[in-house]
């Protein structure tokens, strides 16, 4: 080696901006620097965003968080299934509405067909009641008839029996 070319190797300290100090040899007495083997993504297994001068703010400024929109993505997708749903329960529901409605017809259809026979069964009553009064009259009129026919001919012999006297 030259003499008188090289700088002076002296310990230094490193100072990190995660507040982390250590030891070591340098030309320099003193280092700050912005990662350390304890704070650096590879060894802690977690992402810190370095910002020098607002770039990453200005990115995101400029194009918008990647957050920002898988956050509207998966709005959008929410607001889309409960669309689908709310109209797959609208259809479910007209369904039940005019099921509901057929069977409605149906049982009035059968409440009028059911009145209708009650009506002929009560005109079939009525009409065999009606015979049973004609037949019943008929009766009593053949029964009046003879019985004036007896009174008739019991006068009759009274008649007789009173001339012959």
């Amino acid at each position: 080696m030259k003499q008188g070319i090289h700088p002076e190797y002296v310990e230094c300290v490193v100072k990190c901006s995660c507040g982390n100090t250590f030891t070591t040899h340098s030309t320099k007495p003193e280092l700050k620097i912005d990662i350390c083997n304890a704070c650096h993504p590879f060894y802690t297994g977690t992402q810190k965003l370095i910002d020098t001068g607002g770039r990453v703010q200005r990115f995101a400024d400029r194009f918008g968080s990647a957050k920002d929109v898988v956050a509207e993505r998966e709005a959008a997708k929410k607001a889309e299934r409960a669309a689908k749903a709310a109209e797959r329960e609208a259809a479910k529901k007209a369904e039940r509405e005019a099921k509901a409605a057929a069977k409605a017809e149906r049982a009035a259809a059968f409440a009028a067909e059911a009145a209708k026979a009650v009506a002929v069964e009560e005109s079939a009553v009525e009409a065999e009641r009606g015979a049973e009064e004609t037949a019943a009259e008929a009766e009593a009129a053949a029964a009046a008839t003879e019985g004036d026919v007896a009174t008739e001919a019991a006068a009759a012999e009274a008649a007789v029996d009173g001339a012959a006297e």
